[in-house]
């Protein structure tokens, strides 16, 4: 059976040698500013004209007004893309009868929350942590598990949309005959798709109505006419799935 001190210490310990390489490759103190975002699951790091991108999970939060520990994979706030990584640690907990790897939100201090971030960086195989400095007292500890060159980080941020209904969201799709939500369409795909899924680099969410359809299947393909009837349209990925639903639901 482990024991849990031993392990958390051993944790910690290695941990310190990672953060130090890390450092050391990285140098995160030259830069002027920080940002993570949920919905990209990037960590950027910005000074005057230069960028550094890092994809990174949300290991969980310690509040110093109540100080209690919570999980992020019951934090109903965080979004799933970014803390599904911290499941692992429940698994582990429910293996090795840990409850504190168990229990959601439980008394705790600030010298546990390092620890468990430890121990999440040593079972995702991280390559560093990292805690925000903020001015609230909820603290967020992150584990960061890859660099993200520019380009390819420009390319995760750009499929990515502010909308004035949803906030920030995945870019999607649709001919201009699905904005109308007041008459049933159809609702045709390129694959079937359920919101939050994960798409290839490649891929977008992507749909049309029965009458686009009809047409491309006369042409064969998208070509001009097919293509300038369906009008195709941006929208966010939670109004995507809303049209999906109203098209598709109770037909």
């Amino acid at each position: 059976m482990i024991d849990y001190a031993s392990f958390a210490a051993t944790s910690v310990a290695e941990v310190k040698v990672i953060q130090d390489k890390f450092q050391r490759d990285y140098n995160l103190t030259w830069y002027e500013d920080w940002f993570y975002d949920q919905y990209t699951g990037l960590l950027t790091f910005t000074t005057s004209d230069k960028e550094l991108n890092f994809k990174y999970f949300n290991v969980g939060s310690f509040s110093e007004k109540s100080k209690t520990w919570k999980w992020s994979w019951a934090n109903e706030s965080t979004l799933d893309s970014i803390k599904g990584p911290a499941r692992l640690i429940r698994e582990f907990g429910q293996q090795s009868n840990f409850p504190k790897f168990t229990d959601g939100l439980f008394e705790s201090d600030e010298i546990e929350a390092w620890e468990f971030t430890a121990i999440a960086a040593k079972l995702s195989n991280g390559i560093g942590v990292y805690r925000p400095v903020g001015d609230d007292h909820l603290k967020i500890f992150l584990v960061i598990t890859e660099y993200v060159d520019n380009e390819m980080a420009r390319g995760i941020k750009d499929r990515y949309i502010e909308c004035r209904d949803h906030d920030y969201a995945r870019r999607a799709f649709v001919c201009k005959h699905l904005l109308d939500r007041t008459t049933k369409v159809g609702f045709q795909e390129v694959f079937e798709t359920v919101e939050g899924m994960q798409l290839s680099e490649d891929d977008d969410f992507q749909a049309w109505c029965d009458e686009c359809e009809a047409i491309r299947q006369k042409e064969g393909e998208w070509n001009d006419r097919s293509t300038a009837f369906a009008e195709m349209k941006l929208v966010c990925e939670h109004c995507y799935f809303e049209m999906k639903e109203f098209n598709l639901g109770s037909r």
